[in-house]
């Protein structure tokens, strides 16, 4: 199977490693992690109602990890729940409340915790991006898939119309050297493969975030990174929010995506 002889030879297969493989794989683990800067703080926060259309506010819930919230952007207008909000607002004509329950570091499994606040009073839509933490930490692909599918399927049976953003293609990175990008690169796709088949199975809409932006991200990584070299800047959010918004609108005026 091609990803385990990848795994291999890079030096990350459980089953015992060749000590140089192990060497060069924990030795540019290191380099990324120091080559890579800290954010400067928590995310921006910036929840509230936006846009100026007439009737009752549209509730927008965002919930995923860092990239879901907005770590990286320096002014609150910049962050894609708030780029999102005022899209849906201009999309649907009505006024959007958005509601951030994102955390940044999280895994997929911190999202129960986060679908436990939204489900207790329902939106009418939430937005999902997880999955890279879940790389990072080396979580199973196949656990990390199904205990999405999980959460989301909470999500619509609490009558919630659900789009997920799958993992960004962690390759698109710069400071990972390789042979470790190959390997991030290789598993953000196969975990996004798995997110979408379980997103897509409970009723959700699954937007290929990798496979939308990976060519933009590595070919203007000067300008779509922030300046810890990680997370997206304003324009990579914006270009996030660009192919997000669509299906988001989709959702929203689909009664079959809200049912």
């Amino acid at each position: 199977m091609r990803w385990r002889r990848l795994i291999a030879l890079t030096g990350v297969a459980v089953g015992g490693l060749a000590g140089v493989a192990y060497g060069l794989f924990t030795s540019q683990s290191r380099r990324a992690r120091v080559v890579i800067g800290l954010p400067d703080g928590p995310p921006l926060r910036a929840d509230g109602v936006y846009g100026r259309g007439a009737g009752e506010p549209l509730r927008f819930a965002v919930l995923g990890d860092s990239m879901a919230a907005g770590l990286g952007v320096d002014d609150p207008a910049e962050l894609p729940g708030v780029l999102l909000a005022n899209g849906l607002a201009d999309e649907t004509g009505r006024p959007v409340c958005l509601e951030t329950h994102a955390v940044s570091g999280s895994t997929t499994r911190d999202l129960p915790a986060q679908v436990d606040r939204v489900v207790a009073d329902p939106p009418d839509v939430a937005l999902v991006i997880i999955g890279g933490n879940d790389v990072t930490t080396r979580m199973s692909v196949a656990a990390s898939a199904a205990l999405l599918g999980t959460q989301v399927h909470r999500l619509r049976e609490a009558g919630i119309g659900v789009v997920v953003g799958t993992c960004p293609d962690l390759g698109s990175i710069r400071p990972i050297a390789q042979p470790l990008r190959s390997v991030a690169h290789e598993w953000s796709l196969r975990l996004a493969r798995a997110q979408r088949r379980e997103v897509e199975r409970v009723g959700g809409v699954a937007v290929a975030l990798g496979d939308l932006l990976a060519a933009e991200f590595t070919a203007r990584h000067v300008d779509y990174f922030s300046r810890d070299r990680f997370h997206p800047s304003a324009a990579g959010y914006e270009a996030a929010a660009s192919v997000l918004l669509a299906p988001l609108w989709a959702v929203v005026t689909s009664p079959d995506a809200r049912s």
